[in-house]
Order: C-alpha cells, then structure tokens, then sequence
C-alpha cells in the first residue's frame, strides 16, 4: 500500500522540468533517534539534501522564474518510522529540509510508487532497496559514509569507473544524467554549487579519457579527472567526499 502526502510547507516544483530525487527516509533521519519532541537525529543523506536545496536557492538566486530544479521525495518503507509519519514531517520541518512529498509504502510496492513520482534518481542505504529499484527501471545508487561528511554548500557528484554510465545502465541513468548535464551549464566554472568528478581505478588515461567522453555523450561535463592507474581508491574518496558515488560494482576500495 502507498501513501503520499505533499509537503505544504515548501513550494511545489514545476513536474515538467523538475529532476525529481527519492530519497529513503531512513537516510536521511536515523531510525529510533526520536527526541522528546518526536524529532528524528540526521543521518548520512542530511548533507545531501541540503546541497540540493544550496542549488535550487543558487538556481532561483541566477533567475526566480527558473524551473529546473531538484525536487526530493521522501520514500519511507521503515515500518516504525511509518507508524510515526507525524515524526518525519515535524523532523523535516525542524531541520528545515526542503521535500516536496512524504511517500510511505512498504518493500513490495515502494519501486512501483518511484515510476508513479517520475523519480530520476533513488538513494539508500539499504543495498536491497537499490537493486529493487534498479530492476524497477529507475537509476539508483547507494549512499555510504562519504555522504556524511560531504558539504552543504556544494552539491558533490563522483563517477567512479565507467560502469554506471555506460549504455548498459540504459534510459534511467541517461535521464538523469541529461538533466545534470542540463543545470550544471547553468553555472560557470568557478564557484558553481555543482561539482562533477570522473574516477577511474584501473587502467590509464585511456580509460578515464573514455568515462569522459561516454559522460560528454549524455551532456554531462566532467570538472575533474583522477585517473588511479591500480591505486585504491579509498583515499581519493575520503578527500573529495562525494554526496553521490555512481560507481562501477565490479571494482573494490
């Protein structure tokens, strides 16, 4: 069963134009975290969705009658935290997070409800979640620590490896990634909220030459390259703190 209900605090984006992101709610706040006010304490997807709120108030700052913008669904599929939907409305509110649509629905019908939001892009940190949405049709991607600890300020996209963007992953990745292509152009080079990283872990400048070029494909240009030549890629990543890590599965840290 799938419930959803429209956030009246914030204003609704344009659904024509809009790069719709979803989002699971237990990302975003830690389940069982309550305070005495039913608040819920952020978790690693909190940095996230406060850089999509640093680009849409830097898009609207640039032109107010702008309407590619990020727009977040909350997907809630953690049963306490949906017994206590008031909690994650007021969790919001409190920390005052921009969401669009509070969406509670449980593991078997959660996938059917992000075709139903026209959702670009899920993230969780519950890899099921994603493989079920990735079989769904819809471009997923997990989130890890690195999230944590990324900025607010400034929304932080890594591609590590070419496997997420080659045209295996299809029309959802290139949905997207036609869409970030889209609003990164809409900033210059220097001081942009958007970053755009490619990361290749094997092979040499080939191969990063060629995530670049498949990136360039779908409209996305890259405004940094690591090429690691073997080296882990632990330590590139600890550094750059990337909000979203579209990676290849095949390779290790």
């Amino acid at each position: 069963m799938v419930s959803t209900l429209q956030n009246t605090d914030v204003k609704q984006k344009d659904a024509d134009r809009a790069v719709v992101v979803a989002v699971a709610s237990h990302a975003v706040f830690e389940p069982g975290t309550e305070d005495s006010d039913g608040v819920y304490r952020p978790g690693v997807a909190f940095p996230l969705l406060q850089a999509l709120q640093t680009v849409n108030q830097r898009l609207l700052q640039e032109n107010q009658e702008e309407t590619l913008l990020f727009d977040v669904v909350l997907i809630c599929t953690d049963a306490p935290q949906q017994q206590n939907h008031e909690n994650i409305r007021s969790s919001t509110r409190h920390h005052g997070l921009e969401v669009g649509r509070f969406c509670f629905a449980d593991q078997e019908d959660f996938a059917d409800a992000l075709l139903e939001h026209g959702v670009l892009l899920f993230l969780s940190t519950d890899q099921s979640e994603v493989s079920t949405a990735w079989q769904k049709g819809v471009f997923s991607a997990l989130l890890d620590e690195h999230a944590a600890s990324a900025p607010s300020d400034q929304l932080r996209v890594l591609f590590c490896g070419d496997g997420a963007v080659m045209p295996s992953s299809g029309q959802p990745a290139q949905s997207f990634l036609t869409q970030l292509g889209e609003l990164r152009r809409r900033f210059d080079l220097l001081h942009s909220p958007v970053c755009v990283s490619v990361l290749t872990s094997h092979g040499g400048r080939e191969r990063c030459a060629a995530a670049l070029r498949t990136l360039r494909a779908y409209g996305v240009e890259a405004d940094e390259a690591y090429c690691l030549a073997g080296a882990p890629r632990g330590p590139m990543l600890s550094l750059l703190r990337p909000h979203l890590l579209l990676s290849d599965a095949r390779q290790d840290d």
